[in-house]
């Protein structure tokens, strides 16, 4: 199991060096694409609220909405007039 990286704070009263600056950014770029996902998958509204139907079917459904929102990525971007 990987092991987590977590950003670096400032100590009390300084501030971060140009590497901690750097490595703090870096992580940002990892995390921002997971969030995106997330935020696509929770307009389907089977992560933003309660799952009421039955336990069984859940991954079918998130699996199919996974497999959706990744063809959408494979789609040419077309250009709007």
């Amino acid at each position: 199991m990987p092991r987590a990286e977590y950003q670096k704070k400032n100590r009390l009263g300084g501030e971060l060096n140009r590497e901690e600056k750097k490595s703090n950014q870096e992580l940002a770029k990892v995390r921002v694409v997971g969030e995106h996902i997330n935020r696509k998958l929770k307009i389907f509204k089977i992560l933003s609220n309660r799952y009421r139907n039955r336990r069984k079917r859940f991954a079918l459904r998130f699996n199919l909405i996974a497999g959706l929102y990744n063809y959408e990525l494979r789609l040419p971007k077309t250009q709007s007039a």
